[in-house]
């Protein structure tokens, strides 16, 4: 990096908040996309950390003067190499911008600033025991600007939806530098286009969000979790359609293979307490009485057992309910080193029994594996393409695209959470025609005419 540009940052936000030693830059370069997959990074990049609005604008300022790339980092935690600079670039990471700006109870809303890791937004809310914030991707580490950044779901998104669902307004530098209000604490605003939209799961390539609004819930108080265990896959998808129609909507539905829970479970040191079946549903559910809650439990089992399920056990105490959640969250944990590639496709929840049916075949053809494990009741499945032998498999880029094609097959999706980044941007031709992909081109060079920020991520 040139040393005009390194003194410049130096003079926008102190020498201590500047790293251009590799040895100390190293941790910024990557995110946690597997290892065998992920773009190389550049190393010759320089690390700068913002502490204001005023100074990110600043830095984008002087990146556009001098055509540097900027690539936005929030807590490293993304699945698709967004966050990797794969040129040289001014690695902006937001993790000095850690306050927590406003609780506004009478607006059900807290403001944040980008930096505040998902951990330190749960802690403020612990202090406010009537509201809660429902998003959850797995990885506490995560920063709440990341999360809008790339649009994170998890487990609860099928009662409480994605990030998108729940973000009302964001401070946004613009790559030419403007420092932007998008939308506020109004529910309803329907002036002009919805920049504020466009921004959600942009992954750093329309602006650099400093600033989050978020919309908060009234807490259940009443917290259950439940292990239902089947024989077969049908028999498990099956259910969950007929669960919502009866007007039941737990927290999460979540979806395992037998195999990844014990795997998971062994690689924490604990024990899984199912011990029949082949795959297991894991309902959470949140209800304001505890008579409500044991009789959605209740009607839970009765639909399950009268679909086939062959055992079901309620998690009793706080801490049965956290190992079960514990032993689901680690899966991909445990199963990392192993990993060629993990897939986030998704199709229509009612189509989630075929496409599961599908994956087995496709994997059988190729004459493997591809356990999974996911978000059942909002049709989000995350499986898994193993290394053989420690290697890519020669058969990786087959076996990907027919999976992909399978879920674009029930009117799908080749991501669903991970985001497009820079390992999935060369499957976009697959989900999207020449004319949509022109226009996100123009979108592109509409926000970023100079095209500094995060280049190489969802369009070149």
């Amino acid at each position: 990096m040139k040393k005009e540009i390194v003194s410049e940052l130096v003079g926008i936000v102190g020498e201590d908040w500047v790293v251009t030693d590799l040895s100390q830059m190293q941790s910024y370069l990557y995110d946690e996309t597997e290892l065998k997959i992920r773009p190389r990074a550049c190393e010759d990049c320089v690390v700068v950390k913002p502490a204001t609005a005023e100074e990110v604008s600043s830095i984008a300022k002087t990146a556009n003067r001098h055509l540097v790339p900027i690539v936005p980092r929030g807590g490293g935690t993304g699945l698709c190499g967004a966050a990797i600079p794969t040129v040289p670039s001014i690695v902006l990471s937001l993790e000095r911008l850690n306050r927590i700006v406003e609780f506004d109870s009478k607006n059900l809303m807290i403001t944040v600033e980008a930096g505040v890791t998902l951990e330190g937004l749960l802690e403020e809310m612990k202090k406010h025991d009537k509201l809660f914030f429902p998003v959850h991707p797995g990885d506490e580490g995560a920063q709440i600007g990341g999360m809008v950044a790339e649009n994170a779901g998890g487990v609860r998104a099928v009662k409480h939806g994605i990030m998108r669902n729940h973000v009302r307004g964001l401070k946004v530098v613009f790559p030419t530098g403007e420092l932007v209000n998008l939308g506020g604490k109004m529910i309803k605003n329907n002036m002009g286009y919805d920049l504020l939209h466009m921004m959600i799961g942009s992954e750093g390539t329309l602006g650099i969000i400093t600033e989050v609004t978020l919309k908060l819930y009234a807490k259940n108080p009443y917290v259950g979790t439940l292990l239902v265990c089947f024989d077969t896959t049908q028999e498990a998808a099956d259910v969950v359609a007929e669960i919502l129609q009866a007007g039941i909507t737990p927290l999460a539905i979540e979806y395992m293979d037998r195999e990844m829970a014990l795997v998971s479970a062994e690689h924490m040191g604990l024990t899984y307490p199912a011990t029949q079946g082949s795959v297991d549903l894991m309902f959470i559910l949140d209800e304001a009485s505890l008579d409500d809650l044991y009789a959605k439990c209740e009607r839970i089992v009765e639909m399950c057992e009268a679909n086939g399920a062959v055992d079901s056990l309620i998690a009793e105490t706080t801490q049965d309910q956290r190992t079960l959640l514990e032993i689901r969250s680690n899966v991909y944990t445990a199963y990392k080193e192993n990993l060629a590639d993990s897939l986030d496709i998704a199709v229509p929840p009612a189509s989630v029994p075929a496409l599961l049916n599908d994956l087995k075949a496709i994997a059988k053809k190729y004459n493997t594996t591809a356990p999974a494990i996911g978000h059942i009741a909002d049709g989000n499945m995350h499986n898994y393409i193993m290394l053989e032998n420690g290697k890519l498999p020669d058969y990786l880029d087959d076996i990907r695209n027919d999976m992909y094609m399978a879920a674009l097959k029930y009117g799908g999706t080749i991501t669903a959470e991970h985001g497009t980044g820079k390992t999935r941007k060369k499957h976009m031709d697959q989900q999207f025609t020449d004319r949509e992909i022109e226009i996100m081109r123009g979108i592109k060079k509409a926000f970023d005419p100079n095209h500094i920020l995060n280049p190489g991520t969802i369009i070149d």
